[in-house]
């Protein structure tokens, strides 16, 4: 049984909200103190730390491909260090991987190193599992204080669950988002929790739609274009925190977006004129 079978439709409308970077101010934090870091140990990559801890940022805060998933940013990083840096063995294995598994998670590497018969390359899977598993170690172990929700967040999602559906949608370890959303309490205005470990964040999507929703009465919020690119994908709307101005732009949601989401005038000039301010916002 699938967690969609557990899930009971109650609204007409479904509001589907990404976690780090959109509600939780847990991005930046993250990634550099355990994503960044704990891949120059994994591959030894100390001597030109500087350097790469500044890519990694770049390819996953502050262009156009923030929020990609963890694997996909490290077949990207790795292959950009193996042509600059230092030679990292296997590296093609990790990139096809990365570029055609159907489940980009811990599970779905286990999965590839178990059926790869070539010793570079299954070994340079079980690096970037190791690797994966010890961001999810240092993430945990991340002091409380800065793991917490942007400002109107927690505001935003109960006034999304009076009139609509909420689903979290988030290519983010299932049991972190779990514990930060359950700590500061958004949980309570959630109906569905779909992580890393569901799949893609079009998939999740794309098997929300399947429980009866009209594709006009569905909004992904999210913060990258990640979250955008599964909205478009399947045909429903997108809405973008953006990056230094989460606390505004939860605000406007509030006090626009999900009104115009309920009275059908969300498509056209107003969705048009999000999407640019969304692009802007990350140099696209």
């Amino acid at each position: 049984m699938s967690v969609f079978d557990t899930f009971t439709k109650k609204h007409d409308f479904l509001i589907c909200v990404d976690s780090d970077g959109c509600a939780m101010d847990t991005m930046n934090c993250k990634h550099f103190n355990c994503f960044g870091p704990c891949m120059v140990d994994e591959w030894e990559l100390s001597q030109w730390k500087d350097a790469i801890l500044s890519r990694w940022n770049d390819i996953n805060l502050f262009t156009m491909t923030r929020g990609i998933n963890r694997f996909k940013g490290l077949a990207m990083a790795l292959s950009e260090i193996n042509d600059k840096y230092k030679k990292i063995d296997g590296i093609d294995t990790l990139v096809n991987w990365a570029n055609t598994a159907p489940a980009l998670s811990n599970d779905g590497i286990i999965a590839a190193i178990e059926g790869c018969t070539d010793p570079v390359g299954k070994a340079c899977l079980e690096k970037a599992l190791s690797w994966s598993k010890a961001v999810n170690r240092n993430i945990v172990a991340l002091p409380e204080e800065v793991k917490i929700p942007f400002p109107g967040a927690k505001d935003g999602l109960e006034a999304a669950h009076k009139v609509a559906d909420v689903a979290v949608v988030s290519s983010a370890n299932r049991d972190a988002v779990e514990e930060e959303w359950t700590k500061h309490a958004l949980i309570d205005h959630v109906d569905i929790l779909l992580a890393q470990d569901v799949g893609s964040k079009a998939h999740c999507i794309s098997e929300m739609l399947k429980l009866g929703y009209d594709k006009k009465h569905v909004l992904m919020v999210g913060d990258a274009p990640g979250d955008c690119d599964a909205a478009e994908k399947n045909g429903v709307f997108y809405y973008p925190i953006l990056v230094n101005s989460e606390g505004e732009s939860w605000k406007e949601l509030i006090d626009t977006a999900i009104s115009k989401l309920l009275d059908s005038t969300y498509e056209g000039e107003y969705e048009n004129a999000k999407k640019q301010e969304f692009l802007k916002n990350l140099g696209g």
